[in-house]
């Protein structure tokens, strides 16, 4: 019996060496990202815009309320593995941070989903 313990700790030892406690990492080419990126109704009419920065700055506008790009909300953002962070900088100088997940990162196109479960869905228009 003593042996067989001995022999179920070995193995148990063994597995616990050969098993990540991380889990896996994706992660997306933060280079892909720069440009003027459009999002679609699923309608086909044009629901928003994101352009992305080499310098990790960002703006966005949304063209079904009415929005220009010239009146564009201007964001900071960042890329960590998957996680796509954007600091919104309003008007009085408050900043609102919006946490995605990047699913797909492409030189055309860009998917992310928020806390709520939303996906995102975009295509590079330059």
């Amino acid at each position: 019996m003593k042996k067989l313990f001995s022999s179920f700790l070995g193995f148990l030892l063994i597995s616990l060496m050969f098993t990540s406690c991380v889990e896996n990492q994706t992660f997306f080419d933060e280079s892909l990202l720069f440009g003027k990126w459009q999002e679609f109704n699923m309608d086909g009419s044009t629901l928003n815009f994101e352009v992305y920065n080499v310098d990790g700055t960002g703006y966005t506008w949304d063209e079904a309320d009415d929005v220009t790009e010239a009146e564009a909300q201007p964001f900071t953002w960042e890329l960590n593995q998957a996680t796509l962070m954007q600091i919104h900088i309003m008007e009085g100088g408050q900043k609102i941070p919006k946490v995605y997940t990047l699913t797909k990162l492409t030189n055309s196109e860009l998917s992310y989903k928020d806390d709520f479960g939303a996906t995102h869905d975009f295509i590079k228009v330059n």
